[in-house]
């Protein structure tokens, strides 16, 4: 058995992707088709099995420590409940380039949308980040809306990231196991722009070297 045969395959990402999807729309977290889910492998997998289609694909953003790595990514305006009943229709696939720029992008005869996520961009950059900072060969994003911490960041005072985790900590002791490093906060920018796509890694790194972890 070689070492790729212990890692996951594409049903069982599938599987997962559904099962989170599922779950997030249980939490009442995704509103209508708000929310968008990405996996970054960097083994490799049968994509064209479940994803037959191919054309050429240009990131919206250079991304160099992705290079040759598969992204599976919601299109833009599906419902994570519906990962689960059937992923083709929901995701895509991407594969990088060498180049770190552009890529083959992969799909089903059943594809739902015209596009991927608007937000793809930010996910690239948190993928980016993560895996050239640890070179890990998985990393997985979810963009999500749980209704109480939405409603926390109504209030001016859980704006601040110190505040946020003391009292985070201090209500759900679990929370110091799950999210030992705590949670990473930034304010609101438009979603799909520029400034988003460059906020959430710089600044959570930094908060969270403030509070003694390595990631926010």
């Amino acid at each position: 058995m070689s070492l790729n045969d212990s890692y996951p395959d594409m049903e069982e990402l599938l599987d997962s992707i559904g099962d989170a999807g599922v779950r997030m729309s249980a939490l009442a977290a995704t509103a209508g088709a708000a929310g968008n889910l990405s996996l970054c492998v960097g083994w490799p997998l049968d994509v064209r099995r479940r994803f037959p289609l191919a054309e050429p694909y240009t990131l919206p953003q250079p991304a160099p420590e992705l290079a040759g790595k598969l992204i599976l990514v919601t299109g833009s305006g599906r419902r994570l409940r519906d990962l689960q009943a059937d992923p083709e229709a929901n995701l895509a696939a991407v594969v990088v380039g060498a180049d770190g720029s552009s890529g083959q992008l992969f799909t089903s005869q059943r594809r739902l949308f015209e596009r991927i996520t608007s937000e793809f961009n930010s996910h690239l950059a948190v993928h980016a980040d993560q895996v050239g900072g640890t070179g890990a060969i998985f990393q997985a994003l979810i963009h999500a809306q749980p209704p109480h911490l939405v409603y926390l960041s109504h209030l001016p005072a859980y704006r601040e990231q110190r505040v946020v985790n003391e009292r985070l900590f201090r209500w759900e002791a679990e929370t110091i196991v799950h999210l030992s490093e705590g949670v990473g906060v930034v304010p609101f920018l438009l979603p799909g722009s520029v400034a988003l796509m460059q906020a959430p890694s710089p600044r959570c790194a930094r908060i969270a070297s403030r509070c003694g972890g390595s990631t926010g």
